[in-house]
């Protein structure tokens, strides 16, 4: 959330959803006093209102909090059916963006509006129910729960075999400045099982029999308090899809994503798991079925372990594992979105009537071409922002530095001028920086607008486009650093993420 002023005075911001630029503040979010902070009156007055709209609809929106960002927060409901429950969290992108207004705020829900501090997602809490059953409740003894032990190796299998859709659905340009970036989970797809799972999938695996550890009792040192059970599900916040006591929950799609995309694909690679753990059973006398089923499981499991990682998912070691494990890491949406069409994905849509091969080419094409035409608008914005507003305050601050130099030696000729003289250098030189990689970006970008193949130009606006927007990002920085708000065309990132009240 930031002032609806502010707001205004960034093109980057209203045409974009994201800022272009902007010199690293003073101070981000590394105290993490946002975090662990009261919300601010204002924000509590809108969070306040909202709550209220959304129970007049019926959506059951409980839980709000500040986020590890400043200015960053966040809304939970309860649990629903699934199909509610993406319909319900549209409605709640809606009423957050319109009731902001109502209390002078604009509501961002790009993934990554901020360059430095941590940018935002949503997570995806998915289960299984049956006869108002959940059927991943593992019970006090999940390791003779065999009915639980299906539906986890099942939901184990379908996210290995097809993570490489899960990462389509969550893949967007705003998204992809998000995972892997120490601030969400990382592009490759991993299960976390936690302490107390893992003794049980490795004991499957390897015919042993074993206890689960349980819950360790924490003691709070405080006498008047009792002890507490620590929960061991849910730790790993790198982890892309985690188990949480009964469910599972996906970490990866982006703040303004509608979930219904990657609950579609985890949904679908579900009944694929399903029908496959049916086939193989369906003819297996009763008396052998027990322990057929656990001879399929160990398979399964065997087969689809390479996913399993309860480590953490931001070191380069886990990134190297992960290619000897043979699992995929999809950096980006133009290198995830032709797995949305390869034949197995084909085979696996038409084959439970989800999608025709046509439809997911269609979804394919307009992926990509939504791709390129983000980063085409975001490189005209910032060519535009450079070229009309900041070399106008550049200009205009060097011109200040050098009347002040003129006037001083006029009064003192022997004043050396060394601040000023250092200063304007400096800034001399990053605008000989910016004026050239200005340029490469407009001609780059004209050479883009003629690429008629979708994945060529998606590939080539990540590729070169994005990359030609970092350098002349890292010199308007660098120049920002050094010039007075006075002379700046629009609201810095103090002004933007700690004005509020």
């Amino acid at each position: 959330l930031i002032k609806e002023e502010d707001y205004a005075a960034r093109p980057d911001l209203v045409l974009t959803g994201r800022t272009l630029f902007g010199a690293a503040p003073a101070k981000g979010q590394e105290l993490e006093e946002h975090y662990f902070g009261a919300i601010r009156p204002t924000v509590n007055a809108f969070m306040k209102e909202v709550d209220d709209e959304l129970w007049k609809l019926g959506i059951p929106a409980k839980t709000k909090h500040n986020e590890v960002a400043p200015s960053q927060h966040e809304l939970a409901p309860i649990f629903e059916q699934g199909s509610l429950a993406i319909d319900d969290n549209l409605l709640t992108m809606e009423k957050l963006k319109l009731l902001a207004t109502h209390h002078g705020l604009a509501c961002l829900q790009h993934e990554k509006p901020f360059e430095y501090v941590n940018g935002s997602g949503k997570h995806d809490n998915w289960s299984l129910s049956a006869d108002d059953q959940n059927l991943l409740e593992p019970g006090d003894e999940p390791e003779d729960n065999l009915q639980f032990l299906v539906f986890l190796s099942f939901l184990v299998a379908a996210v290995d075999e097809h993570a490489d859709l899960l990462r389509a659905s969550v893949a967007s340009a705003g998204n992809d400045h998000r995972l892997g970036a120490n601030e969400a989970p990382p592009a490759v797809i991993s299960i976390f099982l936690g302490d107390e799972l893992s003794p049980v999938v490795d004991a499957l695996i390897n015919d042993r029999s074993v206890r689960t550890p349980g819950r360790d009792e924490m003691d709070l040192g405080v006498p008047a308090l009792p002890n507490i059970f620590r929960d061991n599900t849910d730790r790993n916040r790198t982890s892309p899809f985690a188990f949480t006591g009964n469910k599972f929950e996906f970490r990866m799609p982006g703040s303004s994503l509608s979930v219904a995309d990657p609950n579609i694909v985890l949904n679908t690679a579900v009944a694929e798991a399903l029908s496959d753990i049916y086939d193989a059973l369906k003819d297996v006398p009763k008396e052998n079925f027990d322990a057929e089923l656990k001879k399929l499981l160990k398979e399964l499991l065997d087969e689809h372990k390479k996913v399993l990682f309860n480590g953490n998912g931001y070191t380069d070691e886990w990134v190297a594992e992960a290619e000897k494990r043979g699992l995929y890491n999809l950096k980006s949406l133009p290198e995830a979105m032709p797995h949305l069409i390869s034949e197995k994905s084909v085979e696996l849509f038409t084959k439970h009537k989800v999608f025709t091969k046509s439809e997911l080419e269609s979804r394919y094409e307009i992926f990509l071409e939504n791709y390129s035409k983000t980063v085409h608008i975001e490189s005209l914005t910032m060519q535009d922002m450079v070229r009309k507003d900041f070399i106008s305050g550049l200009v205009s601050y060097e011109k200040a530095l050098t009347e002040e130099m003129s006037g001083k030696k006029a009064v003192l000729p022997s004043a050396k001028c060394t601040v000023e003289t250092d200063v304007l250098s400096t800034l001399d030189t990053e605008a000989d920086a910016i004026d050239a990689a200005l340029t490469k970006l407009g001609e780059d970008t004209k050479k883009a607008e003629s690429d008629v193949d979708v994945l060529h130009a998606a590939t080539y606006y990540h590729d070169t486009i994005l990359a030609d927007m970092d350098e002349l990002r890292g010199h308007v920085d660098a120049a920002e650093a050094l010039i007075p708000e006075a002379y700046l065309p629009y609201p810095t990132y103090g002004e933007l993420l700690f004005s509020l009240r």
